[in-house]
């Protein structure tokens, strides 16, 4: 089984290329924010509660993120691998996020991350808030806090899976198929090894 933590800052490229790999390698796309953004649209209260703090830049809180992710994984059974994507997001997801799928038997094959520069981050999503109107694309004091929460409370999850000998940095700065390139050496390399 393919486990992918597709990692990297906000506007890295992560959604492009989770749908590249989902095509390559016929896995399941898990991304918080477009679950949490189902929920929104849909009103539920997970979806108010997402809403809440999505609005003001934070993360939204380990308890129902894990929980939300759990139920998406039960429903797929029969995937060959899955890409999280948005997920973990700090080390205590990432323990959390090892010992559900060891009770399903299976692990984190390795991390992938997208490493991008703060100013490309910035003229990303400024272009990709005026395209898809998403209300945290649009406002640069947003876009900032959600830098700085990746870089103070997310980047540490590199260091979880570089401890395992899971982590790969990729240049997220280039041409779609080149940054997806990359990404592919890195899981055949994976691959070859097992």
């Amino acid at each position: 089984m393919l486990n992918i933590v597709l990692f990297g800052p906000p506007g890295a490229g992560k959604g492009t290329q989770s749908a590249k790999l989902i095509e390559k390698y016929g896995l399941v796309h898990l991304s918080t924010g477009d679950i949490f953004r189902a929920n929104i649209k849909g009103n539920t209260e997970l979806g108010a509660k997402a809403k809440s703090y999505m609005d003001q830049g934070k993360l939204v809180p380990d308890e129902v993120t894990i929980s939300m992710l759990e139920a998406e994984v039960a429903e797929t059974p029969e995937a060959k691998g899955y890409i999280f994507d948005g997920f973990p997001r700090n080390k205590f997801q990432a323990e959390s996020l090892d010992e559900f799928l060891e009770i399903l038997g299976c692990s984190i094959t390795l991390m992938l991350a997208l490493e991008v520069e703060e100013d490309e981050l910035r003229t990303r999503l400024l272009l990709r808030g005026k395209d898809s109107a998403r209300a945290d694309d649009v406002d640069p004091a947003i876009i900032q806090k959600r830098i700085d929460v990746y870089n103070n409370e997310t980047a540490p999850v590199k260091d979880y899976y570089s401890a395992q000998g899971k982590y790969r940095g990729i240049n997220g700065v280039g041409s779609i198929d080149g940054v997806f390139g990359q990404l592919c050496e890195e899981i055949k390399g994976i691959s070859s090894k097992e």
